[in-house]
């Protein structure tokens, strides 16, 4: 099954989403006769026993020199200032010279901290993405934001980095616990909600199916997800604007996480935080879309509840909020609202005491 997008970036690139992925034939296109390409692959402790090595001998196949595997631990812990050194320290040693290729294999940790390392090494390094989780595949893979965490917020060190190619093989999904793929579901769920029209029927239709891991439901949906998003990032690249859609349930879902000392899994934090961002949708603009997202929750296996019961600490972590501005007044927070599906508004004020009304009905009594 044939699937592909090509992202009209400052630097365009084309996304490969197939069963059986031809690695080596992706990588041989974006570098025909490839003499003297040297690259580097970075993954995790999870993921590199898994499939590092025949990733490896598909980018030799292609005719590239693979000068050394970079391992970093797996979890967020690795987006960090710590890993990040020794990493790029890891590219240094190996000798891999500023005409060079990373390639990340993994989920989004490994994605963001390769392309944060991409963007800084040398002053910048060819970067390849190479998702093997569900979340990745939709969302943080596409679009060319990658960075690290720091101990004060998630994604406070960044930068805009769009990769030569990004290849997401279907099979790789396959290893994934079933509540990985559920948490990967949230970003498609976010992005069907934002678009609407025939992405979203076939959400509505594939939602199930996805959710056991029938390939084709997974190929459709990943593909509209990451269609979606490239049509996005070509009208605002860098996030002057209209980007921020994307960040459905985020300002709320990143305070849950937050508040959680990120032990609460990225996929079911947005999924709470589309929750609450459809109470406020409904106390905003009149529009009762709590329903809906509580069925595609339930259809995709993600909760309707915060495992958490103080309201404060997500709050606190919400004023922090990387996405906040400085002309924003203390005690009121900018969120991406649903007039209807398919109708984002962008830029909607809300007090802190309409955030906390919608938290505390999120979270579990």
């Amino acid at each position: 099954m044939r699937g592909s997008v090509n992202v009209a970036a400052s630097t365009p690139y084309e996304v490969l989403v197939e069963p059986a992925l031809d690695l080596a034939d992706a990588v041989s296109a974006i570098s025909p006769g490839a003499s003297g390409e040297t690259a580097i692959l970075l993954t995790d402790s999870t993921v590199g026993p898994l499939h590092a090595p025949a990733v490896v001998a598909a980018i030799q196949r292609a005719g590239w020199d693979v000068l050394d595997t970079v391992t970093v631990p797996a979890g967020e812990a690795s987006k960090s200032l710590s890993v990040y050194e020794g990493a790029v320290r890891g590219l240094a040693d190996a000798g891999l010279p500023r005409g060079g290729t990373l390639f990340a294999l993994g989920g989004g940790v490994v994605g963001d901290l390769g392309g944060f390392i991409a963007s800084s090494y040398m002053r910048g390094i060819g970067f390849v993405q190479l998702p093997t989780s569900l979340l990745a595949m939709v969302d943080s893979s596409v679009g060319g934001k990658v960075g690290l965490d720091l101990p004060e917020g998630k994604n406070l060190l960044g930068a805009f980095l769009q990769p030569r190619l990004v290849a997401a093989n279907l099979d790789w999904l396959e290893t994934l616990p079933a509540s990985e793929v559920s948490h990967g579901l949230a970003e498609v769920i976010k992005m069907g909600l934002l678009a609407g029209g025939e992405f979203f029927e076939d959400l509505q239709r594939l939602l199930e199916a996805a959710r056991v891991g029938d390939s084709e439901a997974l190929q459709a949906l990943i593909l509209h997800s990451v269609r979606y998003k490239a049509f996005i990032v070509s009208e605002d690249e860098r996030e002057a604007g209209p980007r921020a859609v994307l960040n459905y349930g985020h300002t709320i879902g990143h305070g849950l996480e937050a508040a959680a000392s990120y032990d609460l899994p990225h996929g079911q934090a947005i999924a709470l935080g589309m929750l609450a961002a459809a109470r406020l949708s409904r106390e905003k603009f009149d529009v009762d879309l709590i329903g809906l997202h509580e069925d595609l929750l339930r259809a995709a296996g993600l909760p309707l509840k915060a495992p958490m019961t103080a309201v404060q600490p997500v709050l606190a972590a919400m004023g922090r909020d990387k996405k906040r501005r400085g002309s924003d007044q203390a005690g009121t927070h900018r969120f991406i609202l649903l007039n209807d599906v398919g109708q984002p508004q962008r830029d909607v004020p809300v007090s802190s005491a309409e955030a906390r009304r919608a938290i505390e009905a999120t979270i579990a009594s």
